[in-house]
């Protein structure tokens, strides 16, 4: 690749739709990614609520995945604690909801992209500011170095970028998510719906993503062990077999029948509320997105779908400065980034404060070792989120 481009690190989600989003400006970018080939095989389900559909459609990919996925029609939980089956919520979902593939969405997205935008192989390793150009020098593990026009970290929670940065480190949900997919050859019975069970501390859910393919995740208690026992995803299937040994039967045959490729363990991290209230994301023509920028627990199915909204942002405050006007690697095309970056940040920095906030009190109360935290979360939740479903009309408008 030639120096002095626009480069995006990473190429899980939010990378993929960033050169998607500035491809279709007009605007040439490359994505270096560590892995050697498309990380399409990682990871099981993201959920796709009305909000991220629009950021969809911005990128011309809607279509396309809506085939992908059936649209989900309500929201059930259900507490099967000391014996009883209590159906706490049922609530019908406005709007279009669908849990799509991981694979599917990052299949779609990179297809979308020219040949050789992403390149594989490419893991980061530091960076630093040019003493003369004040240009940002990349340097990767395999000792090759290049300058880029500016930088833009979708390098997700442990993101190198964010650390050149100066970002505060990811804190650590008191929680584990185990996840997976399970396919049935003769299709489920299941309804159009996410479904959630809980008992003591953990929580099971289930959503079918069609007629034969079902998503489903484990919430429970942080366990202390070495991580790379969990790189055994038959260790995980047991650990979980264990955990859910009290749960339905059903639960625990789509446990026994998951893809084991599918199956991983995570220990949820989450950027702060009050840190992304004051963080600088920038510096230069240097920033971050997505995950490097706001990871958040999953307990608004809104991480993924906010690193798309991220991209179409991004891309949109990028072209309003009509970069093809100004020399390549002038100081006003540093200067124009700059601003362009720093307009990115305004425009994106409460609302992803609202969802990481949410998300954290959420994710506190499924953690809450008394019943006074978790009263006082309930609260919270109450007085600064009336309507817990606000956060899916946003639109982050066209690209």
């Amino acid at each position: 690749m030639d120096d002095d481009e626009v480069v995006i690190i990473g190429a899980g989600i939010c990378g993929l739709a960033t050169a998607l989003a500035l491809h279709r400006k007009g605007i040439k970018s490359v994505v270096m990614e560590r892995s050697e080939s498309l990380r399409n095989v990682t990871g099981a389900a993201i959920g796709i609520q009305p909000n991220g559909w629009r950021a969809l459609d911005q990128l011309g990919v809607s279509e396309n995945l809506r085939h992908t996925a059936v649209r989900l029609r309500r929201y059930r939980e259900l507490d099967i604690s000391r014996g009883k089956q209590k159906e706490i919520s049922l609530n019908p979902m406005d709007g279009e909801t669908r849990w799509l593939r991981r694979k599917d969405l990052i299949d779609t997205l990179y297809a979308e992209l020219p040949p050789g935008t992403v390149k594989f192989g490419c893991q980061l390793e530091s960076i630093k500011l040019d003493s003369h150009s004040s240009k940002p020098v990349l340097r990767f593990i395999d000792g090759s170095s290049i300058i880029a026009k500016a930088v833009i970290g979708c390098d997700g929670g442990k993101s190198i970028v964010a650390e050149f940065l100066g970002l505060k480190r990811t804190k650590i949900f008191p929680l584990c998510a185990i996840r997976g997919l399970t396919y049935y050859p003769s299709g489920h019975s299941h309804d159009y719906e996410f479904a959630k069970i809980n008992k003591d501390n953990i929580s099971v859910g289930r959503v079918p993503i069609d007629d034969n393919l079902v998503y489903w995740f484990c919430l429970f208690p942080y366990i202390p062990k070495d991580g790379k026992v969990w790189e055994d995803p038959e260790v995980i299937r047991q650990l979980t077999l264990k955990l859910l040994r009290n749960h339905p039967q059903e639960i625990q045959e789509m446990i026994v029948n998951a893809d084991m490729k599918s199956l991983s363990i995570t220990h949820l991290r989450y950027r702060a509320p009050w840190d992304l209230l004051t963080n600088s994301f920038c510096k230069g023509t240097v920033m971050v997105s997505g995950d490097a920028m706001h990871i958040m627990g999953p307990f608004l199915a809104q991480g993924g779908a906010a690193g798309i909204e991220d991209a179409v942002v991004l891309a949109r405050a990028i072209s309003q400065l009509d970069l093809n006007s100004v020399e390549s690697g002038s100081m006003i095309m540093a200067r124009k980034l700059e601003k362009a970056f720093n307009q990115f940040v305004k425009q994106r920095r409460m609302r992803v404060v609202r969802l990481s906030l949410q998300s954290y009190i959420i994710g506190m109360l499924s953690g809450a070792p008394s019943l006074l935290k978790k009263i006082m979360c309930i609260m919270l939740l109450v007085v600064l989120f009336p309507n817990p479903y606000n956060h899916v009309d946003y639109d982050c408008g066209d690209l």
